[in-house]
């Protein structure tokens, strides 16, 4: 019985994985391409939450869950164009305090609209329960989950590698002085990057806020982890930070299982051991800010 909670909790890990990995997907992606640690990031993961919620209690779960990223990307456009944009080439300190600023501000908003009191989001009662494969008990919600993050994932990997689109920016990452000589312009491939980007972590907001608890400060609590995820995988690596989400989804799911008051700190310990070896994370890459 231990062996299979043992695996039960490497399930958990795998689900947790693929939460960390809806974060630090576009946090990667928008440092990688406008060399900016957007410190705000937290806060449309939080905002995606709460229009979920709010959108759901109207249109109901599923509309929840689809518009909510869809109006956070929206607002991702304005929030390149007039405040990321006049930092790309700026002192990286003043991009950190920006980002940072707009991520305090966000998170007051967030408590005069809904107030500082947690809210309840609930899952439709289709996913409600577990489904047991042998002696192996699974949720419901959270199989669906790893399918969704899964079917996201593969979606991503497709428009960055087999498309025009996708060839652009990563050569705008490697290479930007190269695209720029070509006569591309990386402005708009910047602007769709930090869309696609806020649009995931609201995503992420919107999908998990039934099994995680939604409250102004949230955001600020996975900003933490979705940079842990980036720095172990590697700056400009894809597969690195799908490798290092699913790595520290594991790794603090195992851990928890046996000592539970060590499971926010095993992704440090794991962070500390990856960078010991390998400083630009497991699969990182060279990269160059794109002017």
């Amino acid at each position: 019985m231990q062996i299979v909670f043992l695996l039960e909790q490497v399930a958990n890990g795998l689900v947790l994985g693929g939460y960390y990995l809806l974060l630090a997907l576009g946090l990667s992606l928008i440092f990688s391409v406008g060399g900016i640690v957007n410190l705000s990031h937290g806060a449309f993961y939080a905002l995606g939450a709460y229009l979920s919620l709010e959108v759901g209690r109207r249109l109901g779960w599923g509309a929840g869950v689809v518009i909510s990223p869809v109006l956070v990307g929206l607002l991702g456009i304005a929030f390149e164009r007039f405040l990321l944009r006049r930092f790309y080439n700026a002192d990286p300190i003043l991009g950190l305090l920006v980002t940072f600023g707009l991520a305090m501000v966000a998170e007051q908003g967030i408590r005069m609209i809904w107030g500082a009191a947690p809210l309840a989001s609930n899952m439709p009662e289709a996913f409600k329960g577990n489904v047991t494969v042998g002696e192996f008990l699974f949720s419901r919600y959270r199989l669906f989950l790893l399918g969704v993050v899964f079917v996201l994932m593969t979606g991503l990997w497709l428009l960055l590698n087999k498309t025009a689109f996708g060839r652009v920016v990563r050569a705008g990452v490697q290479k930007p002085d190269m695209v720029a000589a070509l006569g591309i312009r990386l402005q708009p491939y910047m602007t769709a990057v930090v869309v696609l980007g806020v649009a995931s972590a609201a995503l992420a907001g919107a999908l998990f806020g039934p099994i995680a608890v939604v409250h102004p400060a949230m955001g600020l609590e996975v900003l933490t982890v979705a940079f842990v995820v980036v720095v172990i995988g590697g700056l400009g690596s894809f597969w690195g930070v799908v490798l290092a989400a699913l790595l520290v989804g594991v790794v603090r799911g195992v851990t928890i299982h046996f000592v539970p008051a060590a499971g926010e700190a095993s992704m440090y310990v794991l962070m500390i051991l990856v960078l010991l070896f390998r400083p630009r994370g497991l699969l990182g890459e060279r990269i160059e800010r794109f002017e």
